[in-house]
């Protein structure tokens, strides 16, 4: 089995869209037997769940995550420990240990706010229009 974290520096990102890293953790019989960061290479929202979902990844763990990603890691098979912060090697541990405290409703804060707040650049997730429906940020 194996589980994602969304990684920088040792702790877990906390926006899965433009996460550049994942830490990937083998486990077998309840144990990690081994670990490494893999680039994204820039992939966005959807083809993130596709990438993980080519690595055989069973469980993602994340900070905040929008309505579309989460679709599409469910449509993947793929379970969602969302609203994690802090140690990626401590989360991971907790969630073998059935003691990781997650967000069961978790939601990306950034597609919560109008896009026209200054300073603010859909360009990079394809908001184009400011109709997000194309990825499911729910505005």
């Amino acid at each position: 089995m194996k589980i994602a974290v969304t990684y920088e520096n040792g702790q877990i990102f906390q926006h899965f869209g433009h996460t550049e890293q994942f830490k990937i953790y083998t486990v077998e019989h309840g144990e990690v037997v081994s670990s490494e960061v893999v680039d994204t290479n820039g992939s966005g929202h959807g083809a993130l769940a596709g990438f993980l979902a080519e690595q055989n990844v069973y469980a993602l763990i994340c900070g905040g995550i929008g309505g579309g990603a989460q679709m599409a890691l469910a449509s993947a098979g793929i379970q969602l420990y969302g609203g994690v912060s802090g140690s990626c090697d401590e989360a991971v541990n907790a969630l073998l240990a059935n003691k990781l405290n997650f967000d069961p409703e978790v939601k990306c804060d950034h597609h919560d706010h109008e896009h026209s707040e200054e300073g603010h650049d859909c360009g990079s997730h394809g908001c184009g229009s400011h109709n997000c429906g194309n990825h499911g940020c729910g505005n």
